[in-house]
């Protein structure tokens, strides 16, 4: 069982920058992940670790979001800097079990079984 506990976002004008933290709460471990949906569009894949000090990002994000996570692997905050409008969503925090050792190689394009409550991003022009 995996508990997921979002913060941040807000508003923000574009150019400028927002972080969001998520924390888990579980026993097992975990891979975990941003992602993100804007009304009328699919959900998106933004970012996440696809093994131990390796992230991967969406192409629409590389080069302005970084993602980082602690130690225990419970917590990820995404910093999110030279935002643009297109960034307005709603972001999710998703995580999925796995069994050690910590290996998230399917990376974005996969299930995460897990979601938190999500959190409004909204960047003006």
């Amino acid at each position: 069982q995996v508990m997921l506990v979002e913060s941040g976002g807000g508003s923000a004008q574009a150019g400028g920058s927002l972080t969001l933290s998520c924390t888990a709460y579980t026993r097992s471990l975990i891979c975990m992940a941003w992602f993100r949906q804007a009304p009328g569009k699919k959900r998106e894949g933004v970012a996440t670790f696809i093994s131990d000090g390796n992230p991967s990002y969406a192409d629409s994000v590389k080069g302005r979001f970084t993602v980082s996570q602690d130690n225990d692997k419970k917590t990820l905050v995404l910093q999110m800097n030279n935002l643009k409008p297109e960034d307005t969503a709603m972001y999710y925090c998703r995580a999925r079990e796995i069994e050690p050792p910590y290996n998230c190689h399917e990376g974005l394009n996969r299930d995460f079984g897990y979601g938190g409550q999500g959190t409004q991003v909204t960047v003006s022009s």
